[in-house]
């Protein structure tokens, strides 16, 4: 008896074409939602960064020399309050980020 059992579990399982999209929906938005929690890790890990640079160019005494700020592939040299102004609008900007992609994670759920 338990073999006739074992046999027709392992049968052809018949799923509706409306149940095939349910699943695929599904593993779309699971494939959609790994993603996004990858990209807000990465960008988590991005903001530690920034404000310890924010700390460093606020701990220098010296206002004179310049300080060069990656845009691209490109280094540009910029005094420190400028520096400093374009390090909190990153982070601004990250957190910007975070924040929809948070959202973007909650409305798939």
């Amino acid at each position: 008896m338990a073999a006739t059992t074992k046999r027709a579990a392992a049968g052809d399982v018949h799923v509706t074409f409306e149940n095939q999209q349910k699943i695929n929906t599904s593993a779309q938005n699971t494939s959609r939602i790994t993603e996004q929690k990858e990209e807000i890790d990465i960008k988590k890990g991005t903001t530690p960064n920034l404000e310890d640079a924010c700390e460093d160019i606020m701990l220098a005494d010296d206002d004179c020399f310049t300080i060069p700020y990656q845009i691209g592939d490109v280094f540009i040299s910029h005094s420190q309050e400028e520096t400093q102004e374009m390090l909190e609008e990153a982070k601004t900007n990250l957190q910007e980020e975070i924040d929809d992609l948070e959202s973007r994670v909650e409305s798939i759920h």
